[in-house]
């Protein structure tokens, strides 16, 4: 199965204009609060209509301005799991689950279930996701964990061609947030068709997704795998997104050499640096210490400042005098506070070349 979208909508305040293309697996929407990514969503799924262009599914036409196609919700066949889950209130769990069973059978053979065969069915889907015992529960007197898989169950009941998915994890606290993406990442597998999957936090990307797409202000980007995206961001708007800390605008000095205008530093590369490159990014952790103060890429730790967290030490410091700061991780192996050497070493292999306007 095969998704294909090229759509633009006037929204408020911009132009949601998104094109990319999506198979097998987990393709993610990464974008901040208010760029479009859950309008792209309930276009595919046809509660939304866009201005113009076109989506197509597995050799079918959704949505064509040019042929003025636009096929309803109900014939699209796509499973949308919704921020608030939208289980229906006064339905229990097994009526809810029997409610998507009965819409898939309907849509596919235009024949009814029997009653006792529609039962059996909706039972071993609750077993699946282990909620068998929350048969005969309504919506109201469920945790946000147990109505998150009540509306997973009901989806896979509807049998659909793709999975719809707007930020499912939002309401759910940090310890359940882990557990159920892994039920949820095993399930999506298992089912072998396209997942859309929304979301503006990028370890949810990292844990859950495949391939992965950024929206900026309502403009798609490239379309690229995860672990390829948090190594080369690709523009400074990605870069933020991916969770990086440390940005600076540059000036290209040469081939392989820049300044850092923000930190007010010179590095070198080991590669021609493109001629549209605005910015540069690098990761936290990045970071080692210097072994020789001639080397190439050692930073000055200037005005050390160390913050405990949990499991790690982070260390603000300047690379120049008057320079913006820069954010260092490292482990917490020493209770009593990091050693910190006179000079930090950059690997120029770790620093992110990166699109954008100049600010």
């Amino acid at each position: 199965m095969h998704l294909y979208v090229k759509i633009k909508k006037k929204l408020a305040g911009f132009v949601l204009d998104v094109e990319f293309e999506a198979a097998e697996g987990v393709f993610a929407l990464l974008g901040s609060s208010g760029c479009g990514k859950s309008m792209t969503l309930k276009c595919i799924a046809g509660i939304e209509r866009p201005d113009e262009g076109r989506i197509e599914l597995g050799g079918r036409v959704l949505f064509d301005s040019d042929r003025r196609i636009n096929l309803p919700p109900q014939k699209r066949h796509a499973g949308y799991l919704f921020q608030d889950y939208a289980l229906f209130p006064n339905m229990t769990v097994l009526e809810n689950v029997q409610a998507g069973l009965a819409g898939a059978v309907s849509q596919r053979t235009k024949k009814r279930m029997e009653k006792r065969e529609m039962a059996l069915e909706a039972g071993r889907i609750l077993s699946r996701f282990h909620i068998d015992d929350l048969a005969d529960r309504f919506p109201d007197r469920l945790s946000g964990g147990q109505k998150q898989r009540a509306a997973m169950a009901r989806l896979i009941a509807q049998d659909p061609e793709i999975i719809l998915l707007d930020e499912p994890f939002s309401a759910l606290d940090s310890s359940l947030r882990w557990q159920l993406e892994q039920e949820m990442r095993s399930t999506l597998r298992s089912m072998k068709k396209p997942a859309i999957f929304v979301t503006h936090n990028r370890d949810e990307v990292f844990h859950m997704a495949d391939t992965v797409c950024c929206i900026e202000a309502g403009k798609s980007g490239r379309v690229t795998s995860v672990r390829s995206f948090f190594e080369d961001p690709g523009t400074r708007e990605a870069a933020i997104l991916s969770g990086c800390k440390n940005l600076s605008a540059v000036e290209i000095l040469g081939p392989s050499r820049l300044r850092a205008v923000d930190w007010g530093v010179e590095l070198y590369l080991r590669k021609e640096i493109p001629p549209d490159t605005r910015y540069i990014g690098i990761r936290a952790h990045a970071f080692t210490a210097a072994k020789e103060e001639g080397s190439d890429n050692s930073l000055p730790l200037l005005g050390a400042e160390v913050l405990e967290d949990l499991f790690e030490w982070t260390i603000s410091f300047r690379a120049s005098p008057g320079g913006g700061t820069l954010q260092w991780k490292t482990a917490k192996t020493e209770a009593a506070g990091p050693s910190l050497p006179e000079r930090l070493y950059l690997d120029s292999g770790k620093i992110m070349l990166l699109k954008g306007e100049q600010r």
